[in-house]
């Protein structure tokens, strides 16, 4: 440690301290050792004394009329600082207005991409459902024209007796749809329901609505020897069917 304290007495470091000529990390190193080491902190006061001592002896008489000079010239900055400030604070209003402009057409952008963003979305939903609704259209009509199209009669159980529904199942080309084309009338908290129970899981197709299209063709998931049901469910539907309010079966 002593010999530590003494390579860094034997340095320069405390007297280019002194004269403010250290960098940060020289800095660093010396603040440190002077609150460290009271060697070190001794030999910085002696130095800081000395200096002091020299500076007085070797100061110079400031000529007649300094000190007068030195005031007009400041008065004379204070006037040329305050037209200084004044463009200055001219120019930071422009500058406010140019950044506050800048900031409102960025909002602007960012608003109209927003926008746009929301409106292709929008497109690309419209287009997916137009594609599906042609596909869906498509597949109506290889189901109704096709020879190899079954057509099965359905109707509904003594809870529903005037139920009366079509389902036709093209086995060759795997689709199935049914048409309902007449529903007795319900109480308004209750609605009609289609399932269909495909490889073992029970299929929610969605409400029947009573209003519906009687021309109107709902599509059945395809599968060999599904069977479907349409059941008496709470009004909006349930998450399950209720076994008990079948009205209809339907084999396919």
């Amino acid at each position: 440690m002593k010999n530590k304290i003494h390579d860094f007495l034997e340095s320069d470091l405390l007297e280019r301290y002194l004269l403010g000529e250290t960098d940060n990390l020289e800095t660093a190193k010396t603040e440190r050792y002077i609150a460290l080491y009271p060697e070190v902190r001794k030999a910085y006061d002696e130095l800081q004394d000395n200096l002091e001592a020299y500076v007085k002896l070797h100061a110079i008489k400031a000529p007649e009329g300094l000190k007068e000079t030195i005031l007009h010239k400041i008065s004379k900055q204070k006037k040329n600082n305050s037209k200084f400030y004044r463009f200055a604070i001219a120019a930071s209003i422009v500058a406010l207005l140019f950044a506050g402009s800048a900031f409102f057409f960025y909002d602007q952008n960012q608003d109209l991409m927003e926008k746009n963003t929301i409106v292709n979305n929008k497109i690309k939903t419209l287009e997916m459902d137009m594609r599906l609704e042609l596909e869906d259209i498509r597949n109506q009509y290889i189901v109704l024209n096709n020879p190899n199209t079954k057509k099965l009669n359905i109707r509904g159980n003594k809870k529903a007796q005037e139920l009366k529904a079509v389902a036709y199942v093209n086995p060759v080309k795997k689709l199935s749809y049914i048409n309902v084309s007449h529903l007795p009338q319900l109480p308004e908290e209750q609605c009609y329901q289609m399932w269909a129970e495909v490889n073992g899981e029970m299929v929610n197709l969605g409400v029947i609505k009573q209003f519906d299209d009687k021309e109107k063709l709902l599509a059945l998931p395809y599968a060999d020897q599904a069977v479907g049901y349409i059941t008496i469910e709470p009004k909006g539907g349930n998450l399950a069917p209720s076994v008990e309010n079948i009205v209809a079966d339907i084999k396919y």
